[in-house]
């Protein structure tokens, strides 16, 4: 049903044509798109894994993560591993192809909570951060929780908190999502699509 509302959505736009459905993860090397809208229901971690291999190959299109429900911490992961977008199944018909059209263009997506990270400064500056700040924020974009940190610093989840406190007011930047994305962006993990944008775009969709 998904996959067939997606077919009426694109079919219903003057600028994209759905070139192709997928029932398992396809052999990227052959695709012939300008975004995928990969179904997060293929799991997680295949999910991963396969953006994983793409990020390391020279293709000209962009992958969208799509899936319900979708937490901010998979969110980034999806992003971390390659993904340039990142879509709720819920989402409106007017969201779904501002999605693809700004990631055909070269831009990234990202749905509530964590595209509030994008409206913050794309640099901001870490100069105030403490030696210890910056060992608590590189570990937070590593996607690290608290009690992790903690086991790897040697100190205490409260005295973490405390240094992601005193880091999100040096930053101007508030919650880990933030700082992590803030993070991915400034280290080139999200980086810009060198892709033609063609009279009209082509989508391509996998699903489970």
């Amino acid at each position: 049903m998904t996959v067939a509302g997606l077919r009426h959505i694109v079919d219903g736009s003057n600028d994209l044509e759905l070139t192709a459905e997928f029932r398992s993860l396809p052999r990227f090397r052959d695709l012939n798109a300008d975004v995928l809208l990969l179904d997060k229901g293929f799991g997680v971690q295949p999910v991963l894994d396969w953006l994983s291999e793409v990020a390391t190959a020279p293709v000209s299109w962009a992958a969208v993560v799509w899936g319900a429900p979708l937490s901010a911490a998979e969110a980034l992961r999806f992003v971390r591993a390659g993904a340039r977008g990142v879509l709720e199944k819920t989402a409106s018909v007017e969201t779904v192809l501002d999605c693809i059209r700004t990631v055909a263009r070269g831009e990234c997506w990202m749905p509530d909570p964590v595209s509030d990270a994008f409206v913050q400064p794309r640099y901001p500056s870490r100069s105030g951060l403490t030696p210890r700040e910056h060992q608590v924020l590189e570990l937070v974009e590593l996607g690290s929780r608290n009690r992790e940190i903690a086991a790897s610093l040697g100190i205490r989840p409260g005295t973490v908190k405390i240094h992601l406190k005193h880091i999100f007011e040096k930053t101007g930047i508030h919650g880990r999502y933030g700082l992590a994305l803030s993070g991915f962006r400034e280290k080139a993990f999200v980086p810009e699509i060198s892709s033609k944008i063609e009279e009209r775009d082509l989508v391509a969709v996998a699903a489970s």
